[in-house]
């Protein structure tokens, strides 16, 4: 007899299978045992019934701890009123680990204790879930990727340079020299769609942020497509495309997961192409018509993105941010050198950023007049200098955050639980 997976289980109503997992949960009724079980791809109710199975194996359902790994056989039906409509009619059990009295009860646990738990609380089901939106976000994301002609390549983990402000940068010792973990893989797609056209890069991102908001993590993954020959405008018209993408695929993917953590289907449903645009200029008239103080120039908090978003019922791009406020590498709005050619996308119901985006300065001498405005080191940046010299073109692109993403798609109120491990200001265990 096969194994089979517990989210295949429809497939075989009326026969009998196996099940390799572990034991979430279980109850008695005297004669029954109704034991959940799970087994990485879904939770399954199995029923032992005495006198239905030997002896021996109804009192080894008593036995079982909470995460003691099992394998199981039975007789697959459905039942409505069971989680997924099927259960199990169990005809056999066999133990393979007995488990120790297990941390994570049933019960309520404070965060620090859970985080500190995080290799196990995965295991339970709206972790489980989470993290299943997490996987169906990125594989959503290099889906449409791939299907569109990008060429993945992967940018590296230690620079010698700052690409996103050197204030956030994490020093490390590389024989001898100054290194730095990686804020972006951007600067190095940019080499590489000179090279292919179409790329992207995905991998972890390091922020040195002394920051213990909901939004922020340490360590988090972003995926960054470039595009030669692209402008602004066409750059935004491919991220709309690639989000409105993601979330359908999540919808008919990842339903029962987002319902089980009851996700408002209908916001999600809104989300498709074309999104709304609404100028640095005018999100600032929205803030000074909702009454908040905000002054030209400076750039928006999490308060502010939230009165902005809450205005549309899908994401909205908000273009043209000051100079100031944006990276070095940024090309200026013909005829206002104050603002950037750029956008960040915010998600609707207050999730914020999710996408910041734009053309990059393709000219020599503007770059190098933005570097010394900076203050960076050209040594570290020569390379990417090369890039101008050498068959430069107008190009652009973006990164979209995985975690953010996955908050807002799933409705969960902590970028932390959207991440297998969080690494956060105060925590770097497991």
């Amino acid at each position: 007899m096969n194994s089979v997976r517990v989210a295949d289980i429809g497939d075989y109503e009326g026969q009998e299978v196996r099940i390799q997992g572990w034991l979430y949960n279980k109850r008695s009724s005297g004669r029954i045992y109704f034991l959940i079980i799970r087994d990485g791809s879904g939770f399954l109710q199995a029923v032992a019934v005495r006198g239905e199975i030997p002896d021996e194996q109804f009192d080894l359902c008593g036995a079982l701890t909470q995460e003691s790994s099992i394998v199981v056989t039975g007789r697959v039906r459905a039942d409505k009123r069971a989680m997924g409509g099927f259960e199990l009619t169990l005809t056999g059990i066999d133990p393979v680990q007995v488990a120790e009295e297990y941390p994570i009860t049933l019960k309520e646990h404070g965060v620090d204790f859970l985080l500190d738990h995080r290799h196990l609380w995965i295991r339970s089901p709206r972790q489980h879930a989470a993290l299943l939106i997490r996987n169906e976000v990125i594989a959503a994301a290099e889906e449409w990727l791939r299907t569109n002609d990008f060429i993945k390549l992967d940018s590296p983990i230690l620079t010698p340079a700052a690409c996103e402000g050197t204030t956030t940068l994490f020093e490390t010792d590389y024989f001898g020299e100054k290194a730095y973990l990686s804020q972006s893989g951007q600067l190095y797609v940019e080499a590489g769609c000179m090279a292919f056209g179409k790329v992207y890069c995905f991998g972890p991102t390091f922020r040195a942020e002394k920051s213990k908001t909901r939004r922020h993590l340490i360590e988090f993954w972003m995926i960054e497509p470039e595009m030669a020959y692209a402008t602004q405008e066409d750059n935004m018209v491919v991220q709309e495309q690639f989000v409105a993408h993601i979330v359908k695929r999540c919808l008919e993917n990842r339903r029962d997961e987002l319902l089980l953590l009851e996700r408002d289907l209908s916001r999600l449903e809104a989300v498709t192409a074309p999104f709304p645009r609404v100028s640095y200029d005018e999100a600032v008239e929205m803030l000074h018509s909702e009454g908040r103080e905000f002054e030209w120039g400076d750039d928006f908090g999490a308060p502010d993105e939230a009165v902005i978003s809450s205005r549309f019922d899908k994401p909205v791009f908000v273009t043209n941010y000051p100079t100031k406020v944006k990276a070095f590498y940024m090309q200026p709005e013909p005829g206002r050198p104050e603002v950037v050619k750029c956008a960040d996308l915010l998600a609707p119901e207050g999730y914020g950023e999710i996408i910041g985006g734009s053309e990059r300065i393709h000219d020599l001498e503007l770059l190098e007049e933005r570097m010394r405005e900076h203050d960076l080191p050209r040594a570290g940046y020569e390379w990417y200098l090369d890039l101008r010299r050498y068959g430069s073109v107008p190009h652009s692109g973006f990164g979209l955050g995985i975690e953010r993403t996955v908050a807002w798609i799933s409705g969960s109120e902590h970028v932390r639980e959207m991440i297998p491990f969080p690494r956060l200001l105060n925590r770097i265990y497991p």
